[in-house]
């Protein structure tokens, strides 16, 4: 049975893509409250989990690269799909914190096995020749996750009950996305054969990597800017308050984060190819101190659009383009270690920023102050990439 064309292989991954976050990724706040109502437990104590999560994703990473690279990424996407089911299932049943924070360990190793990566990473492996095309198109479908996420679990938890709901989404993650990832990976694409014998000694192991330069400037920059934007994430609405905004007011600004996202992802399958990965990089990592500074230091009402659509738009294209550029840089040979690696490294200091944050907060005079120190944060992050040059030889 011959393997599935780019175009349906894309498409079964978009799909699965756009499950897995809105499940994995999005859904932990819908349940929150929920959760408090049955059991009493206190916020930061939900939260441990998520951050739990985040952590093993970011620990995960490498392990889900070195996979790839060795050649079973159709069994890690699977797996991950059917670990993330179910890991939903046990959420289901949980009654005390120790089986929340297991059920959550089970799903941060899902996050790793499925989410943006790992896809990324086969597809460069399977299609050489088009891959920024099937990363762009993946990020586009899975920017609307949240979109799906919120209101799918809002109706799903008032028709019938917040464990079948979290039943339903771990069935379809077992009984569709699983098989649709077994599909979708199943043989080798003739094109990615030939590729991979294609001068491979030009391609850089892990080792030859760690000792790069760029290596260690390009961990930095997304390091930097995880820490920065997570944090920003985590304090969204607290911030609006410190403005005297209502929750209203604030979802008004927030609500633009979505569309300005996706319109960034469509501008960039529009007019990519005209623009470097490298270049493309220095102008996103930049809109992130702006839409910062802009935040901390305005108040009208159209300042904070013109925050929230940078924002938007710088997160919807970073992704993209620490996809397209660890290939460029390293190769395609090893790129499953390479950005496991990198990527492990700036998850962890995803998973760290909403309490770091919070404790620095206790020694300034507010969020505007905060704020800055994020701003401050994204312009390291650009210094850096900009020092980052592609390896020689």
């Amino acid at each position: 049975m011959n393997p599935p064309s780019f175009r349906a292989t894309v498409v079964a991954l978009a799909a699965g893509q756009l499950v897995c976050w809105a499940a994995l990724y999005y859904a932990f706040s819908s349940f929150v409250l929920p959760m408090q109502r049955a059991f009493g437990w206190s916020k930061p104590e939900l939260m441990g989990a998520l951050t739990l999560g985040l952590a093993v994703w970011g620990g995960a990473t490498y392990a889900a690269g070195a996979a790839i690279d060795a050649g079973r990424g159709r069994a890690l996407m699977t797996l991950g799909a059917v670990l993330a089911g179910v890991g939903f299932l046990v959420w289901s049943q949980i009654h005390s914190l120790p089986a929340l924070y297991a059920a959550w360990a089970l799903l941060g190793a899902a996050m790793a096995m499925t989410l943006y990566e790992p896809a990324f990473n086969i597809l460069t492996k399977r299609f050489p020749e088009r891959y920024r095309e099937g990363i762009t198109s993946l990020t586009l479908v899975g920017g609307f996750a949240s979109t799906l996420s919120f209101p799918a679990a809002a109706w799903l938890i008032a028709h019938y009950d917040w464990r079948i709901a979290l039943a339903v989404i771990g069935g379809v993650l077992l009984l569709l996305i699983a098989p649709l990832h077994a599909w979708a990976l199943r043989g080798t694409p003739a094109r990615a054969v030939r590729a991979a014998a294609h001068d491979p000694a030009n391609d850089s192991t892990l080792h030859e990597a760690l000792r790069e330069r760029s290596f260690w400037l390009l961990t930095v920059t997304f390091t930097l800017y995880s820490f920065a934007a997570a944090a920003m994430w985590a304090h969204m609405m607290p911030a609006f308050a410190a403005k005297g905004r209502s929750e209203a007011q604030a979802l008004a600004v927030v609500v633009w984060f979505g569309p300005a996202q996706v319109a960034g992802r469509f501008a960039y399958l529009g007019f990519g190819r005209w623009i470097s990965a490298r270049r493309l990089g220095l102008i996103v990592l930049a809109g992130l101190p702006v839409s910062l500074a802009i935040f901390a230091l305005a108040d009208q009402t159209a300042a904070l659009l013109v925050f929230a659509l940078l924002f938007g738009v710088a997160n919807g294209l970073v992704t993209i383009v620490r996809g397209s550029l660890v290939p460029e840089f390293f190769g395609r040979e090893h790129v499953g270690r390479i950005s496991g690696a990198m990527t492990g490294i700036s998850l962890l200091a995803r998973a760290s920023a909403p309490l770091a944050t919070a404790w620095l907060l206790l020694a300034l005079p507010g969020y505007r102050e905060l704020l800055l120190v994020l701003a401050g944060v994204g312009v390291a992050a650009v210094a850096a990439f900009s020092m980052a040059r592609k390896p020689v030889g």
